[in-house]
């Protein structure tokens, strides 16, 4: 079981970064994929990116690609997203998500763990 806790949403101006934060629960894993998906209002989850945990190679969505870069810190447990270039169409909850293997996916129901979401909001 892995617990993850997003940090670091907010409101920022179009044009503007910000840096989104997912801690995992201390457990010694290396066989795993975490994610970042969002959902905006009246729409489904969308993948944006995700990071093989043991590789470190990360995959992208195209509306994430040249603004978005995902990482990860091995002795923090924590990946994280940084978003450039924020645009009013980025504006959903990002929730991070989490899948045992070293194979990302970009379906939500191919995650097993799941935060509770953290708001982003570009006004234009």
């Amino acid at each position: 079981q892995v617990q993850l806790v997003e940090s670091g949403g907010g409101l920022v101006q179009a044009g503007a970064s910000l840096r989104l934060s997912c801690a995992a629960s201390a457990r010694a894993f290396s066989n795993v994929v975490l994610a970042w998906f969002r959902r905006a209002g009246g729409k489904e989850r969308e993948f944006v990116a995700a990071i093989s945990w043991r590789s470190g190679t990360a995959y992208y969505a195209d509306s994430a690609k040249g603004r978005f870069t995902i990482s990860r810190d091995n002795a923090k447990n924590t990946v994280y997203l940084q978003m450039n270039s924020l645009k009013p169409e980025d504006t959903a909850v990002y929730y991070c998500a989490g899948r045992d293997g070293l194979v990302p996916r970009t379906t939500p129901a191919e995650y097993d763990y799941w935060g509770q979401g953290t708001q982003v909001t570009a006004s234009s």
